[in-house]
């Protein structure tokens, strides 16, 4: 009762962090006891608490004793199992090693025990109130849809894939992949050795066709031609394009998709539709592998982390 008349005192600020690759972005809303009164976001060239994003986050933090923090969990270790009891959980982890939370009673998501204390480490100055998970905000984001259909969901950040089956609201699989690292990519030197791999032919040293006589000439021009047709042909192949990032993230659903399939842990079923939160501002290119080379009804939808973060916060706040 008291605390309810408190808040009616003061306003209620919620302020996420998202952590990207070299960058932090922070955004702060006020509410009143109904309406959001202002909100505001800065992005600071730090992973970490610096000096700028501290005084930031203090100058409202302090206007408020109902202030809460969120962040986004950044963990590796995270993920989703399709049961919720300890017993059935350690069938797919070491329980000992996680923290977990029942999104329904069918299915969990967890994070490693470790990065859970070492984001408080990281925020200790300024305290941490709630983590939420990636899965958790694809459960939030596509709930209409997961109730009703059978489909993969997915969230692509900056450097991560948060990829999920579901099937009428049931998790049948998920996992938390990583980008690599881009000097793992396959780039254009990679491209031109595979040409050459190919053809079985090296470089042809133009200076000393000019040397050569007209029919030798004739016949390494048909050489320089035939070429330049192949790698048209390439270019218009998905082999030229693995040093995209899109191209990448790609593989990575793939590659998940076919472990859903063949992993017997989990009961597969074949999966026709696709529904990807983006985050990054995804290109034709990105749909069109999903399209193309794996057939699935592929349906891409903008998500804003920071709105999605206060969804969710503001709905943990309503329980406490």
């Amino acid at each position: 009762m008291i605390t309810r008349f408190l808040e009616g005192l003061y306003k209620k600020i919620i302020i996420n962090i998202i952590v990207k690759d070299s960058q932090t972005v922070v955004s702060i809303a006020v509410f009143s006891k109904k309406d959001m009164l202002h909100n505001t976001h800065k992005t600071f060239d730090t992973t970490t608490v610096n000096a700028q994003m501290y005084e930031f986050i203090t100058e409202y933090a302090k206007k408020s004793p109902f202030c809460y923090i969120s962040v986004l969990d950044k963990s590796s270790l995270q993920g989703a199992v399709p049961v919720c009891k300890s017993s059935e959980i350690d069938k797919y982890y070491d329980v000992n090693l996680i923290e977990y939370r029942c999104f329904s009673k069918d299915w969990a998501f967890y994070t490693s025990k470790q990065e859970i204390e070492a984001i408080k480490q990281r925020y200790k100055n300024i305290g941490v109130d709630f983590i939420f998970s990636s899965f958790a905000i694809i459960a939030n984001f596509f709930k209409d849809k997961i109730d009703n259909s059978s489909a993969m969901f997915v969230l692509i950040e900056e450097n991560f894939i948060s990829f999920s089956i579901f099937n009428n609201s049931k998790l049948l699989y998920a996992e938390y992949l990583k980008m690599p690292q881009k000097e793992n990519f396959i780039n254009s030197s990679d491209e031109d050795r595979l040409l050459n791999s190919l053809l079985g032919i090296n470089e042809i040293n133009l200076q000393k066709i000019n040397k050569e006589s007209s029919s030798t000439i004739s016949d390494d021009l048909d050489e320089i031609d035939f070429i330049n047709e192949v790698s048209k042909v390439l270019e218009n192949d998905t082999i030229v394009n693995r040093s995209s990032e899109e191209y990448q993230r790609f593989l990575l659903i793939q590659n998940s998709l076919n472990t859903f399939y063949k992993d017997p842990k989990y009961k597969s079923q074949f999966i026709e539709t696709i529904y990807i939160a983006d985050s990054v501002g995804l290109g034709d290119e990105f749909k069109r592998y999903l399209e193309d080379e794996m057939f699935l009804n592929t349906t891409i939808t903008k998500i804003d982390l920071s709105a999605a973060l206060l969804d969710m916060a503001k709905a943990e706040i309503n329980e406490i």
